[in-house]
């Protein structure tokens, strides 16, 4: 296994470089000047009072007036030393600027894995055995109609029936904490936290949800469907060893594939649920960088995102071993 990993770890390499050279000239090709975008919201003049200087100087400041291909030399340069650059909008180092909303995209996410992953395989597990029952036609009813639902019109509901509309105030909508509540004790600033991401956890949550219990659901009545499993439910082993330990070992395989997802999930976050809930989250600071044209931001985010999504494949290829020990990356005789 471990010759499999260090070829996997420098298969790493070419892949994110084709990854990073495809994403920067593509985001250079998009509409917009990214130097009388920042030139106008600073200064808040109009366009036609941006002399050629300014701009020119403006390029000189930020490496714009070089070939793209020089501008990517230069970035690859940094990124080796994992130097993202400085933003555009505000001349901060971006390093910064993603380190202090990345706590909050990953404290959100790892709750909605955690939530989506507890609850999705044990109602697949019972779709699958009690198929064709009351219970499973009705799981499946509501599950498809949860899938259905697109986020942000989720979000905007619960927002008019329960963050204060016309009906209940039961849950804040704005923000993960309440004003003030820094200097709260540990205990209550957690509580006040929880309080306040109830709803973008569940907007983060439901679709998710429904899509991977109907996948468990799925995978697991294939398997069941499998001559050793039939040959250990003959052999008169309990109902309930066969499919927790016969069946669904083999079906939880493909739910592992999904973890490879999951990963640049936890980072990139959700610019619709982030915006709405006016949570300053990744999610949020992507949507904004795209609107001020703001490059280096853009390439950090799209970069991490790319890194974590061949971990995270590299994870799950891994993990297929502890789950399915038929399964090895050793070399053969």
């Amino acid at each position: 296994m471990r010759d499999y990993i260090i070829k996997r770890l420098l298969l790493l390499i070419p892949t994110m470089l084709g990854i990073t050279i495809i994403t920067f000239f593509i985001i250079q090709l998009a509409p917009g000047n990214p130097v009388e975008r920042k030139l106008q919201l600073d200064e808040g003049i109009k366009s036609e009072a941006i002399t050629k200087e300014i701009v020119e100087e403006t390029k000189r400041l930020y490496g714009l007036d070089k070939p793209i291909y020089v501008r990517y030399g230069i970035w690859l340069k940094q990124i080796v030393t994992l130097d993202f650059g400085r933003s555009y909008k505000d001349h901060r180092p971006v390093i910064d600027k993603i380190a202090e909303r990345l706590p909050i995209t990953i404290t959100l996410n790892v709750i909605s894995i955690i939530l989506i992953y507890l609850t999705a395989i044990p109602i697949g597990v019972y779709a699958a055995v009690r198929h064709g029952s009351a219970g499973e036609r009705a799981s499946t009813f509501v599950l498809f109609i949860l899938y259905s639902i697109p986020s942000f019109w989720m979000a905007m509901i619960l927002i008019f029936f329960l963050g204060g509309g016309e009906y209940w105030n039961l849950f804040p909508v704005y923000g993960i904490l309440s004003p003030g509540a820094e200097n709260y004790p540990f205990p209550e600033k957690a509580a006040d936290f929880l309080w306040h991401i109830v709803l973008p956890v569940f907007c983060l949550s439901y679709g998710s949800l429904a899509y991977l219990s109907r996948f468990q659901k799925g995978s697991l009545m294939e398997v069941l469907r499998e001559d050793y499993v039939r040959t250990a439910a003959a052999k008169g082993l309990p109902r309930s060893k066969v499919i927790l330990k016969h069946a669904l070992r083999n079906a939880l395989i493909p739910i592992i594939t999904i973890l490879a997802g999951i990963l640049p999930a936890m980072i990139g976050g959700s610019v619709i649920i982030e915006t709405i809930f006016s949570i300053p989250g990744i999610g949020q600071l992507g949507f904004e960088s795209v609107l001020a044209r703001d490059y280096p931001m853009i390439m950090a985010i799209a970069t991490i995102s790319a890194f974590l999504t061949l971990i995270g494949i590299l994870i799950s290829d891994l993990v297929y071993v502890l789950i399915d020990p038929r399964i090895s990356f050793e070399g053969r005789s």
